[in-house]
């Protein structure tokens, strides 16, 4: 698997048993270097689609304005548990994660996203 480069992109699921997409591409902010997974949805009301943090094993939403989903992924993007979290919160660390997903509360249970998907990852290049 190539390493991303902060940017944007679409964040695809399908299911693990049959392939077949779940879903259409949901636009996603890509976060790798430590700047960016440090700063992640701090200070924002709100994100549009989703944010990945590469790479990643545990989130808190400490300073956040509204509560999100959080998707923990393994080396092969395949969900290992989807949480929700209020503000104010640590999260514990996932072991096998090496990647984590943040939306929206809600959005996660909208996009179908639950333990086993497996998601891909399409970027659109590097942020400006």
């Amino acid at each position: 698997m190539a390493r991303w480069q902060n940017g944007t992109g679409l964040l695809h699921s399908a299911d693990a048993g049959t392939g077949t997409e779940l879903g259409t591409g949901i636009p996603l902010e890509i976060a790798t270097s430590y700047r960016a997974r440090a700063r992640g949805l701090l200070g924002r009301d709100g994100i549009e689609g989703a944010l990945l943090l590469s790479p990643a094993s545990g989130v808190h939403t400490f300073r956040m304005r509204f509560a999100i989903d959080v998707a923990y992924l393994s080396r092969d993007l395949t969900v290992l548990a989807v949480r929700t979290m209020s503000p104010g919160r640590l999260g514990r660390p996932r072991l096998r994660a090496r990647h984590v997903v943040e939306a929206e509360a809600g959005a996660m249970a909208k996009w179908g996203v639950r333990a086993g998907l497996r998601l891909t990852v399409e970027p659109d290049g590097p942020a400006g």
